[in-house]
């Protein structure tokens, strides 16, 4: 039997989002009616509409816009250290990290700027990082059609250094090779050399 489509909740009105701040606030404790507080539930929604405006954008139109008169072009192309700042959809505490992306091109290139929006786009909203790592490089792949793509992720997490286990220095790695760089051992060491040699 097909499963039944589950519908996506309404979105509250920022009226709400407010008050669900004033909630929280009183839950933690504090007087929501002391001058230091009274703007704060304004000022969380405005920061929540920063934080993850990646949900208005769809990361596939910033790589529909190619170049082909590249004179043949097909090595490697990398852009590294893309930093980003996202949150941890498990406890909504912030991600600090960079990205690196690279791809082998088929014909065809796009601005450099359009790979550091997508990653953006992916990183402005709840995120876990292994997901995230995936959604930039499937994303990049489906739409480029590259003979491959290859993306670390290397990023801090609030929610482990700031709570629980408290371990601060700690950072998290992640990678996605897709095409020739999950096949090819000789490219995938050509990109990890070349996204360490900024250190």
């Amino acid at each position: 039997m097909a499963k039944a489509k589950t519908r996506k909740p309404r979105r509250p009105s920022r009226a709400q989002a407010e008050e669900a701040v004033r909630t929280l606030l009183l839950w933690a404790g504090e007087d929501t009616r002391r001058e230091g507080l009274l703007d704060t539930p304004k000022r969380v929604a405005s920061a929540y509409e920063d934080w993850f405006s990646g949900y208005k954008d769809d990361p596939v139109d910033f790589l529909k816009r190619t170049f082909e008169e590249v004179e043949g072009y097909d090595e490697m192309i990398v852009l590294r250290d893309i930093e980003f700042e996202s949150h941890c959809e498990h406890h909504m505490a912030p991600i600090i990290g960079k990205a690196h992306v690279g791809y082998l091109p088929e014909n065809k290139v796009v601005g450099i700027s359009k790979l550091a929006r997508v990653v953006e786009a992916f990183a402005r909203r709840f995120q876990v990082q292994e997901k995230m790592t995936a959604q930039i490089a499937n994303c990049i792949n489906d739409v480029l059609v590259p003979r491959g793509v290859a993306v670390v992720v290397e990023a801090s997490h609030q929610c482990m250094t700031t709570r629980g286990i408290h371990k601060t220095s700690v950072s998290m790695v992640t990678s996605q090779m897709l095409g020739a760089f999950r096949n090819s051992a000789k490219t995938r060491a050509e990109f990890l050399r070349m996204i360490d040699n900024g250190r």
